[in-house]
C-alpha cells in the first residue's frame, strides 16, 4: 500500500488525458494511466519516463464492466483506496445536425456519459476508502445550455457536433446528481465532483485545430483534482472560474 494519493486517468495514452496525468505525477501522485488499447498506454508511459515521469499503464475501456472491474481490483489490490478519478475517456462524432441517427448517438453516449456511470460505480467502494476523494468529469465548454443558446462561438463547427455537446451536458447532470447524492450519504459525503471545461485545446478530438495546448486545458481539471477539503463541489469551471450550466 502507498502513502502518496492514487489517481486514474481514463483516455490517458495521448493528448489531454496524458498531460493531466504527467501533471498528476509530477506532484508526487500514484497515477494509473488508462488506456483502451494496452499498447498504447504502454508506449505512452514510456515516453512520460524518458522525460522521468512514472505512471502505471492500465487498460480500461469505460464501455466494458469487465474492463473497470479488472481496474477495480488492481487498486484494491495494490493500494486498497482511490483517491482521484478523472473521467476523461471521451469520443466525437461529427455530422451535420440534421443527419445524426439514434446509433451515433448511441455510440457517443455509451463512451462519454454511460462510461463515466459504470466507472463511478465500479470505483465508489474504492473512493470510499480514500480520506480525500475527488472525482473529475471532462465535460466541455460546449455544454453550457447558457452560453449555447445565447450564441456563443466556441470554436470549431458548431453544426458537426451535436452528438458530442449533448452527451457532455447529460454529463454535467451526472456531476450534479452524484454531488448532491453524495451530500446525503455520510460514507461518501467526502467526495468533491466536479466538471472540468478544458476550453478549444488542440488534441486529436479536435483535429488539432484547437486554440489552446494540452497544458493549458489540463490546467482546471488538475486544480479540481487537487481541491482542498473546502473547495467547490457539484460545480463545472474552466480555469478562469465557474461557468453556467
Amino acid at each position: 500500500m502507498t502513502d502518496c494519493l492514487v489517481a486514474l486517468v481514463t483516455g490517458a495514452n495521448k493528448g489531454l488525458g496524458k498531460e493531466v496525468a504527467r501533471q498528476l505525477a509530477q506532484r508526487q501522485m500514484t497515477v494509473l494511466m488508462g488506456s483502451r488499447e494496452l499498447a498504447r498506454g504502454t508506449d505512452a508511459a514510456a515516453e512520460l519516463l524518458a522525460d522521468g515521469i512514472q505512471v502505471e499503464p492500465v487498460q480500461i475501456d469505460v464501455t466494458d464492466p469487465a474492463s473497470v472491474d479488472a481496474v477495480a481490483a488492481r487498486l484494491q489490490r495494490d493500494h486498497g483506496r482511490l483517491d482521484v478519478l478523472i473521467n476523461n475517456a471521451g469520443t466525437i462524432v461529427e455530422a451535420p445536425a440534421a443527419e445524426v441517427n439514434a446509433a451515433q448517438m448511441r455510440q457517443i453516449f455509451d463512451v462519454n456519459v454511460f462510461g463515466v456511470v459504470t466507472t463511478i460505480g465500479t470505483l465508489l467502494p474504492l473512493l470510499r476508502a480514500s480520506r480525500e476523494p475527488r472525482i473529475v468529469n471532462v465535460a466541455s465548454t460546449t455544454a453550457s445550455l447558457t452560453l449555447s443558446s445565447g450564441g456563443t462561438d466556441f470554436g470549431g463547427d458548431a453544426s458537426q457536433r451535436l452528438a458530442y455537446t449533448t452527451s457532455k451536458t447529460a454529463l454535467n447532470m451526472l456531476t450534479i446528481q452524484y454531488s448532491q447524492a453524495f451530500k446525503r450519504d455520510p460514507g461518501l459525503c467526502k467526495i468533491r465532483i466536479n466538471s472540468a471545461a478544458p476550453g478549444y485545446t488542440a488534441t486529436d478530438l479536435t483535429h488539432h485545430r484547437g486554440t489552446r495546448s494540452v497544458g493549458e486545458g489540463a490546467r482546471v481539471i488538475v486544480a479540481l483534482a487537487t481541491l482542498p477539503d473546502d473547495g467547490p463541489n457539484g460545480g463545472f469551471f474552466n480555469d478562469q472560474g465557474p461557468l453556467p450550466w
